[in-house]
């Protein structure tokens, strides 16, 4: 099988490209959070990068997590390595752009939301759809607050309804839209970083950033073990997994 992730050094070594390789449905499973993980590592000490463009092949960025591995005895381990590469993305040394097409959701949108600016093409469509699974978004639910409004955010949550790319930009979840996202992010990355400072621009998004860096992790623990020590016991969350992987409505029993 095809490596889940493709990556490169682009604009002379300034700009580094990550791009999910796994169309159409581009799934944030074990084995696409390694990958992601380990290209991370391997280029945060490049000294001269200036940003990041994060995008994906075929007609969508991505269709969110492996529901397989958000059932009992491998939710744990799963949400440990997703929150770690979030962490680490959120974490990254420059500016992180997300190039958007087609469908952005759940853990797809979770990844997403760790960058800096998102660039999305019209047709573009944002979700956390896990609601209607029986489960919540652990790591959305922290960092969808500190890109829109709360009450877009529980909008998203709660509903589990899909948002377009339109309405995405007028609640500022995405920044520009253009009928070629990565085309766009591109040209973003010339005209605003590509002539500055490295080390300059590193401090900058440090001094930015510090203020959500630490409040994101202490929250992603505290969702984390809401999801595993409360959630994962309850009768619905296990029967609406289920429910999906066995194409049914799922029967709940509000416990």
């Amino acid at each position: 099988m095809n490596a889940p992730l493709k990556h490169w050094l682009d604009r002379d070594g300034a700009l580094l490209r990550l791009r999910l390789a796994r169309p159409k449905a581009n799934i944030v499973d074990a084995e696409m959070i390694r990958a992601l993980h380990e290209a991370l590592g391997q280029y945060r000490r490049h000294n001269l990068l200036r940003g990041l463009l994060l995008d994906a092949e075929g007609p969508h960025f991505s269709f969110g997590a492996s529901v397989e591995e958000h059932l009992p005895g491998q939710c744990a381990k799963m949400l440990d390595a997703l929150h770690s590469m979030l962490l680490e993305l959120l974490e990254f040394p420059v500016p992180v752009l997300v190039a958007v097409k087609g469908q952005c959701l759940g853990g797809g949108l979770e990844v997403a939301l760790a960058g800096s600016h998102i660039f999305a093409s019209p047709e573009a469509q944002f979700g956390q759809p896990e609601i209607k699974l029986g489960v919540f978004a652990p790591a959305a639910s922290v960092l969808l607050p500190y890109r829109v409004k709360q009450p877009v955010a529980e909008d998203l949550l709660l509903s589990g309804r899909s948002m377009g790319a339109p309405e995405a930009l007028a609640t500022g979840l995405v920044q520009v839209l253009a009928d070629d996202p990565e085309a766009a992010a591109l040209d973003w990355f010339d005209q605003h970083l590509h002539g500055k400072s490295a080390a300059a621009l590193a401090c900058a998004l440090v001094a930015a950033r510090t203020g959500m860096q630490k409040p994101v992790r202490e929250r992603l623990q505290e969702v984390e073990r809401l999801y595993l020590d409360w959630l994962m016991r309850t009768h619905d969350a296990n029967e609406g997994l289920n429910a999906f992987l066995e194409k049914r409505q799922p029967a709940w029993n509000h416990q």
